[in-house]
C-alpha cells in the first residue's frame, strides 16, 4: 500500500487528535498526539513482513512503536519502542559518515556516488564509465561504504563499527546472531554487488571480509527508542544529545543528510520528500528514521513492509506527524533561538504594585508558586515542544503560569494547536495558565476561545501586558494564601499609611487642610512637568504611575492601591514632576497642598514632624524596593 493513493488511506487522514478534556490532566500534549497517531494506524493492516532473509518472518505484524527525540535530547514514546530488531539499511548512512571521516570526502566521492537512481535498495546500480555504485543508501554503495571503513583486522573494523552505532544510541548495542547468519546464507544477490565492485576496481581487495561485515552492521540490534537518539544525534549536528559524546564531526553530518534526502528512500524518495520532507532511512525488519536538522528525530517500528521495502505503517506516522507539526524541512527557515527567554517565579519577577509588608510576606513565601515564562522568536514545533515540556514537567507546587508573548514574532498553526491542548490539560488539573502582549496574535486567541467554549472550560486569562498578567497572578497567590482582606468602599483616612499614628485631634487638624477628588477611569491625576506642589493620598481606585519612552507611548513603572500615596518630595523641594499618574479605574485621593503643610510649622509643629517621619518612611521604603536591573528591563 502506498500513499500516493489518497483513496486508500480514506480512514487514516492526518486530522489533528483532541485530547479529551478528562484524560488531559496527566498527558503531554505531544505524547497525546503520538498515542492518538499509534491507535489510529494499529489497525492498519496492509503490506507483509519482509521474507527474503528467513529469519526476519519471524517478526509479530502488530508490533508498533513510534518515538520522537529532540535534539536536546528528550524523548517522546508510544507503543512497542523497547523491544529489539535489526537496524538492517538504517545502517547505512552511519557507516557512510564513518567512512567520511576515514577517508576524506574525496576519497570516497572517488568510489561512492551521491545521485538517486530511482531504483529499489538491492538494483546492481553502478556508473557506467566509473563502476561507481550511483548512492551510498543503495547495496551497492553501502559495501563499498563498510570496505572504507578503517582498521588493523576485520576485527578491528567491526569492533569499531559496533562501538560508533553505540555511542550514536548512547548504550552499548550488541548484533542478533541468526540474523546474521540467516543473511549471510542467503545475501546471494549482495554477494554478486560485492563481487561486480572488485571487477571494477572499486573494492580492490577479496570482497568476502567487508560483506561479511555488512552483514554483521545490518544484523545490529536495536529499538525504536535507540533509532530516535541516533536520529536526534544527527540533528544536533553529530553529537549525541544525551550522553554529549560526539559520533559524528558537524562537517560530515551535510553530507550524511543530503543522502539521506535524496536517496534514503530508494524509488519512494521522491514522493517521500514531497509529502514528508525530511531526510530520512528506511530498513526492512520495519524500521524508518526521519530527522529534521536542528530540532528533532522521529522513529517508527512497524514489521509489515510495502513493494517498495518501506515499513507502511512508518511511512503513514512520519507524514501524519510532518503534517500535524507542520516539519518539512523545505518550509521557511526559522532564526535558531531559545523559545523560553526567561524564566522567573512571580517573587523574583515582582509587578509594579507598590505592596504591603504583610503582602509582601506572603508573595516571598508562596511566590514559587507561580511562574513567568518570557517567549522569543518564532514558536515552530521545536520551540513549542521546550515550552510545553517546561509547563508539564514542573515542579507540582507550581499551580499558576504567565507565558509572556511580547518578543514572540510568530505562532504557527501546529504550535498553536498545542498550545491550546496544553492549556486544556493544565487547566484540567487545576492549574492556571494567564497570557500577556497578545495584541499580534489573534490566532492564538481566537483557538484558545474556542476550546473553552468547545470544553465549557474557564476562559483563559488574556492580558495586554506582562506587568498587569503578574500582578494579576499576584493577586491570586495573596488571595489563596489569606493576603487579601475585602476594602471598603473607601479607606478612611484614618487608616493611611501616611498618617498612621496620628491621634483624632491630628487627623482632624491634616482633614480640614485637604481637598477630596475624584478621577475618571484612566484620567490623568498629575502629568510630568507639572509643578510638584501636592501630597496625593489614595483611598479608593487604582494608579499608576507612568514615564514616557522614546517612541511616545507610555509605559508602567508602578501601581498604587488605596493606602498609599505620591508626591512625598514635593512636600520637601518641589520642582516639577517626574512622571504621569493615571487612574486605572475610578479612584479617590486627598490631596494636601505644600503651602498647607507649611502651615503646619507654627500652629502644629509636633504634628508636622509626625508627618515627615511618615513621609520619611514612605520614600525610604519605595527606594529600597527599586533597582537599576528592574528599572532597565520595564521601563
Amino acid at each position: 500500500m502506498h500513499l500516493a493513493d489518497p483513496a486508500r488511506l480514506d480512514s487514516f487522514r492526518f486530522g489533528w487528535p483532541r485530547m479529551p478534556v478528562a484524560a488531559a490532566a496527566d498527558v503531554c500534549p505531544i505524547t497525546h498526539t503520538l498515542r492518538g497517531l499509534h491507535e489510529r494506524f494499529q489497525p492498519l493492516t496492509a503490506g507483509a513482513v519482509a521474507s527474503y532473509i528467513p529469519e526476519l518472518v519471524r517478526a509479530d505484524p502488530s508490533w508498533f512503536g513510534i518515538s520522537l527525540a529532540t535534539a536536546d535530547g528528550h524523548v517522546y514514546e508510544v507503543g512497542d519502542t523497547r523491544r529489539p530488531f535489526t537496524i538492517q539499511s538504517i545502517s547505512k548512512p552511519f557507516v557512510y559518515g564513518l567512512a567520511l571521516e576515514d577517508r576524506g570526502k574525496a576519497a570516497v566521492l572517488e568510489r561512492i556516488g551521491v545521485e538517486p537512481t530511482g531504483d529499489a535498495f538491492n538494483e546492481i546500480s553502478l556508473e557506467s564509465s566509473t563502476g561507481r555504485p550511483r548512492n551510498p543508501m543503495i547495496n551497492a554503495g553501502a559495501i563499498t561504504a563498510t570496505s572504507l571503513v578503517a582498521g588493523h583486522s576485520p576485527e578491528d573494523r567491526w569492533a569499531r563499527i559496533l562501538a560508533l552505532f553505540s555511542s550514536y544510541a548512547g548504550r552499548s548495542l550488541r548484533f542478533d546472531e541468526s540474523v546474521y547468519r540467516s543473511e549471510r546464507d542467503t545475501g546471494h544477490r549482495n554477494r554478486a554487488i560485492s563481487h561486480m565492485l572488485r571487477n571494477f576496481g572499486i573494492v580492490e581487495h577479496d570482497p568476502e571480509p567487508d560483506l561479511d561485515l555488512y552483514f554483521r552492521q545490518c544484523s545490529i540490534e536495536v529499538t525504536c527508542r535507540d533509532l530516535g537518539i541516533m536520529g536526534a544525534t544527527l540533528a544536533s549536528g553529530g553529537t549525541n544529545p544525551v550522553t554529549r559524546e560526539r559520533a559524528l564531526q558537524p562537517s560530515h553530518v551535510d553530507e550524511v543528510l543530503s543522502v539521506m534526502t535524496t536517496c534514503g528512500m530508494y524509488d519512494y524518495a521522491g514522493e517521500w520528500l514531497y509529502r514528508v520532507g525530511l531526510p530520512a532511512k528506511s530498513g526492512v525488519a520495519g524500521g524508518i528514521l526521519a530527522v529534521l536538522p536542528g530540532q528533532l528525530a522521529i522513529a517508527v517500528f512497524s514489521p509489515p513492509l510495502d513493494e517498495r521495502g518501506n515499513s507502511v505503517r512508518g511511512v503513514a506516522v512520519c507524514e501524519a506527524i510532518s503534517d500535524a507539526f507542520e516539519l518539512h524541512c523545505l518550509r521557511a527557515p526559522r532564526p535558531s533561538v531559545s523559545a523560553v527567554r526567561s524564566r522567573s517565579t512571580v517573587s523574583a519577577f515582582g509587578s509594579k504594585r507598590i505592596r504591603f509588608d504583610s503582602e509582601r510576606e506572603i508573595l516571598a513565601a508562596h511566590g514559587h508558586e507561580a511562574v513567568v515564562y518570557q517567549l522569543q522568536g518564532e514558536l515552530a514545533f521545536a520551540g513549542m515542544e521546550a515550552v510545553i515540556r517546561r509547563l508539564v514537567g514542573g515542579p507540582p507546587e507550581v499551580t499558576r503560569f504567565v507565558l509572556d508573548f511580547g518578543r514572540v514574532t510568530n505562532v504557527d498553526p501546529s504550535s498553536a494547536r498545542l498550545l491550546v491542548a496544553v492549556h486544556a490539560s493544565l487547566v484540567a488539573q487545576g492549574r492556571v495558565v494567564a497570557f500577556s502582549s497578545m495584541t499580534r496574535h489573534p490566532r492564538l486567541l481566537r483557538l484558545l476561545e474556542e476550546a473553552q467554549a468547545r470544553d465549557a472550560s474557564p476562559a483563559p486569562a488574556v492580558f495586554d501586558e506582562l506587568e498587569v498578567a503578574v500582578e494579576w497572578c499576584e493577586e491570586a497567590l495573596l488571595a489563596s494564601h489569606g493576603g487579601t482582606v475585602p476594602e471598603p468602599e473607601e479607606l478612611p483616612l484614618s487608616k493611611h499609611e501616611l498618617l498612621r499614628g496620628l491621634d483624632a485631634d491630628q487627623l482632624e487638624r491634616v482633614a480640614s487642610r485637604m481637598e477630596r477628588r475624584s478621577f475618571a477611569a484612566r484620567e490623568m491625576v498629575v502629568r510630568k512637568g507639572d509643578p510638584a506642589d501636592e501630597l496625593f493620598l489614595l483611598v479608593d481606585g487604582g494608579l499608576s504611575v507612568l514615564s514616557d519612552v522614546p517612541d511616545g507611548r507610555l509605559r508602567r513603572l508602578a501601581t498604587l492601591s488605596p493606602g498609599m500615596g505620591f508626591g512625598e518630595p514635593s512636600m520637601v523641594e518641589g520642582a516639577t514632576r517626574s512622571a504621569f499618574v493615571r487612574a486605572d479605574r475610578p479612584s479617590v485621593c486627598w490631596a494636601l497642598k505644600r503651602a498647607s503643610f507649611d502651615s503646619l510649622d507654627a500652629s502644629c509643629p509636633e504634628l508636622k514632624i509626625r508627618l515627615l517621619e511618615n513621609l520619611l518612611r514612605s520614600a525610604t521604603k519605595a527606594l529600597g524596593r527599586l533597582s537599576f536591573e528592574a528599572l532597565a528591563e520595564r521601563i
